[in-house]
């Protein structure tokens, strides 16, 4: 499966545009916003989990990085409200579920397999206009919060994902409201311009320079 698998075009998605599919676990739906591969993938998802859902013991090989939305997200570490950045690197090993049900933006197989840092990070009451949640050499992961009608350049040199968590902004005539997700390819250079009530955005740049672009 190839969702949005061409690296090197600009691509934007809405979520109040897409529908939920359902995944081989009862209870657990997607949105897709890119993909290359079938159940084991690498993948950028909107994953929706029912009250009492749950993942049977799994390992990620490839890594995995999410961001709760919504709702309560659990492993054996413990509670993960919305708010919660965690990576869990190649190798680790878990037991996820949502007993109160959750939302969560997630990138899997996207490490580099010899990345072996743990991060979990509560932005919950952290106010500043730039939170960062993780770098090293390949990328770097923020929020960042824009004022009412600020205009920010997006610097994508090594390619730029940018998810509204609140708010909105527009880019190249585009608005973008909450949940919506844009991305541009490396070496683009562009502008947003926060909507009236400002914006509040998850940033991951600099991570797309070692993606083959492919159609």
């Amino acid at each position: 499966m190839k969702v949005n698998a061409d690296f090197s075009r600009r691509v934007v998605v809405r979520f109040a545009e897409g529908d939920w599919v359902p995944s081989p676990v009862p209870g657990v739906e997607r949105r897709m916003l890119d993909r290359i591969g079938d159940e084991v993938a690498r993948a950028t998802t909107i994953v929706r989990f029912a009250p009492g859902s749950a993942f049977t013991p799994h390992t990620h090989d490839g890594g995995e990085e999410y961001l709760v939305l919504d709702g309560v997200f659990q492993d054996e570490q413990g509670d993960f409200p919305a708010g919660t950045y965690v990576r869990n690197p190649p190798t680790s090993r878990h037991t996820q579920e949502a007993a109160m049900g959750a939302t969560i933006l997630v990138k899997l197989h996207q490490f580099d397999p010899d990345d072996r840092t743990q991060v979990r990070v509560d932005t919950n009451g952290k106010d500043q206009a730039i939170l960062p949640l993780f770098e090293d050499a390949d990328e770097t992961v923020r929020i960042e919060r824009w004022g009412s009608a600020e205009v920010v350049a997006l610097d994508a040199g090594g390619g730029i994902e940018v998810f509204v968590l609140d708010g909105g902004f527009t880019e190249s005539g585009d608005a973008l409201g909450r949940w919506d997700w844009l991305r541009l390819p490396v070496g683009s250079k562009a502008t947003a311009r926060a909507g009236p009530d400002g914006a509040r955005v998850w940033v991951k740049s600099g991570h797309l320079r070692k993606v083959r672009p492919t159609a």
